[in-house]
């Protein structure tokens, strides 16, 4: 229903913008100049309109749309209509063809791209960040993650901890992630009141989870979850079984069945450590790519993360079966996990998103920061100053991120009848002067705190220090007392 929604959206947006091509005047609507959210423009004047009113126009700066051509412009412009991009394209082209009830005038220094995609998150984890770090993935998670969240995770938990993400976030340029966790009900909601966008799994093992006694408790669970939320146009549901060491042949079955069942997408932590890769081994003689292909798992409805000790075989199998994967550089060399052969896997076909991980493993989720760290990685890695070029990691934290996540038809890059999910950089930061190039600016100097503007669905998240949906004192606030039972639990860290 999604799909049919989105096409009906892009074909009336592809009607309207031909329908008034050339129809403006010689000289370009200057539009409104506004005040925080903007004021009302032309169309609340009172002048009978001869044009149809966008929503929402954004005007100036340069828009890099990360579209099929990496079309950049200059002094562009964005015009939105019901959510949805109606035009991109140079500013004086777009502004003849619509009035505006509401105009960001943005500055020529500033950068207007899509919102970052988190392809890999565990958000109510920001609870736990900095409990347990400088240890082994096997460690980390047995010895501290685990056996604190069996005492800590409740829904209040996941809530507070959910708001603390997606308020980071926000403020940070991010407007889809993926998400794993327990209480993912709980995570929907977060995300529906913030107006953010998630692609929202609902975590399952073979042992007991805070929120499922059993692997079918949580089968339970996730198909009420998935009823819950079929219809949200922001909230996408999903199953995910945490890992192949975690959850044997018989409940990946029943997870791939039910979210074939329902249409909906599988998560995965996927080959993520050589520790991993030895006990698949003994399990099943079997890599972890290989076990999964043995059990119906892979298909183009899965999103692996991680995926860093993938043979050549394991590679064509999941380009063959249209699996996306998950770039975490900044984890996995926390955790000394290994490095994704992101190359192989991109020359093979297979598409590549970034991710963060979780906040407890990062220990943050700035996605400019994965930027910087993914770019430089892999020179030093392949011994290979031109590995990884700025054009292509501002890819894999956009489009190539909604493309991994099966979603690149409706986010992703700035095109007609796409949802208007935007983000606006300040070029005025020190940082960022003087400015040559868009994308290595993108890539290699810029911070998450450099954002100025969050748009969601072509609504505005955050503008000039204000959240609009969020009480960033309230949230933070509840964070901090909730931290002192993680405290007592994980003994006063």
């Amino acid at each position: 229903m999604k799909r049919q929604a989105l096409e009906s959206l892009r074909l009336l947006a592809v009607l309207l913008a031909a329908s008034v091509a050339g129809c403006g005047p010689a000289t370009p609507q200057q539009p409104t100049t506004t005040s925080g959210a903007g004021e009302a423009g032309a169309a609340n004047t009172g002048a009978p309109r001869d044009r149809p009113a966008a929503d929402l126009l954004i005007f100036g700066g340069t828009v890099v749309t990360m579209d099929a051509q990496r079309q950049v412009f200059e002094n562009g412009a964005v015009a939105i209509i019901d959510g949805a991009i109606a035009a991109v394209g140079p500013a004086a082209e777009v502004a003849n063809r619509f009035d505006a009830d509401e105009t960001i005038r943005v500055h020529p220094r500033d950068i207007v791209l899509p919102g970052l995609v988190n392809a890999h998150n565990h958000a109510a984890m920001t609870m736990l960040r900095g409990v347990a770090d400088d240890m082994a993935l096997m460690d980390w998670l047995q010895s501290y993650i685990f056996p604190a969240e069996s005492q800590l995770v409740n829904p209040e938990f996941v809530r507070v901890g959910t708001r603390l993400a997606v308020l980071e976030m926000i403020r940070s340029g991010t407007t889809t992630f993926a998400d794993m966790y327990y209480f993912e009900d709980d995570v929907a909601w977060v995300v529906r009141d913030a107006g953010l966008r998630g692609l929202l799994g609902e975590t399952i093992l073979d042992s007991p989870t805070p929120d499922s006694a059993t692997a079918d408790d949580a089968l339970a669970y996730t198909e009420t979850f998935l009823q819950n939320w079929a219809d949200h146009p922001r909230v996408t549901p999903a199953v995910a079984p945490h890992a192949p060491y975690t959850v044997g042949p018989e409940t990946l079955r029943k997870a791939a069945e039910l979210a074939r069942r329902y249409d909906a997408p599988l998560i995965i932590h996927l080959a993520e450590t050589q520790e991993e890769i030895r006990t698949i081994r003994s399990r099943y003689d079997d890599t972890p790519v290989g076990y999964l292909e043995s059990v119906g798992f892979l298909g183009p409805d899965l999103l692996a993360a991680h995926s860093i000790w993938v043979s050549a075989a394991d590679i064509a199998t999941l380009a063959r079966r249209g699996v996306g994967t998950v770039h975490n550089p900044e984890s996995n060399m926390k955790l000394a996990a290994g490095t994704m052969p992101i190359a192989q896997l991109r020359q093979a076909g297979v598409p590549v998103g970034l991710g963060t991980d979780g906040p407890a493993s990062n220990n943050n989720l700035d996605m400019f920061g994965a930027m910087l760290t993914g770019a430089l990685l892999h020179k030093l890695v392949d011994s290979d100053p031109t590995a990884m070029p700025a054009t292509e990691i501002v890819a894999l934290a956009t489009i190539e991120g909604a493309r991994a996540m099966h979603m690149d038809d409706e986010i992703g890059s700035l095109e007609v009848g796409k949802r208007a999910d935007i983000i606006i950089v300040d070029g005025s930061r020190p940082n960022l002067v003087p400015r040559y190039d868009p994308y290595s600016h993108l890539t290699y100097a810029a911070r998450g705190d450099d954002v100025k503007t969050t748009i969601v669905d072509g609504r505005i998240l955050y503008q000039d220090g204000v959240f609009t949906t969020l009480d960033p004192e309230a949230i933070v606030s509840a964070a901090r007392q909730a931290a002192g039972r993680v405290r007592q639990v994980v003994g006063g860290r």
